[in-house]
Formats: structure tokens, sequence, C-alpha cells
């Protein structure tokens, strides 16, 4: 998927903390398969198709199952 704004030459300073943001996420002791399903899941809420995609490919890097990735949108009814 080709994306279609530049977010760091638009906005570095929002970029910088959207990515200082990000680290503190990563580092706050939840298991690495439980970030990628809330970053997910926010990106769904976003209604952002480049993040949606990016944040599922990394959960299947990592060895998410293709099941808990589908009941993501689902989750109130799962």
């Amino acid at each position: 998927m080709k994306q279609r704004l530049q977010f760091f030459a638009k906005a570095p300073q929002i970029m910088k903390a959207v990515s200082a943001l990000n680290k503190a996420v990563d580092e706050c002791g939840l298991e690495v398969s439980l970030l990628h399903l809330i970053k997910l899941r926010a990106s769904q809420i976003n209604g952002c198709s480049y993040c949606v995609e990016m944040h599922s490919r990394e959960a299947r890097r990592d060895g998410e199952t293709e099941t808990r990735l589908y009941l993501v949108a689902a989750w109130k009814e799962s």
C-alpha cells in the first residue's frame, strides 16, 4: 500500500511526539501480541487503512493468528 502523505515532512514535531508515544507504549510491559491488537484496533477506530494494513502485517510477522486479527473488529462480540 502506498502512503499518500509524508507525515514526517508535513508535521515533524507531531511525528516526533507520536514516535515518543509509540516508544513508551512498546516499553510499557504489555506482551507484544496484545500491543499489536491494541494498535490494530486504534487504527480501525481512526479509520486509517494504511495503519490497519501495517499493524496487521506486523502482527502476522510476529506470529499472531488470523483468527485473533479478524476478531479485533468484533471484539465486543468475541
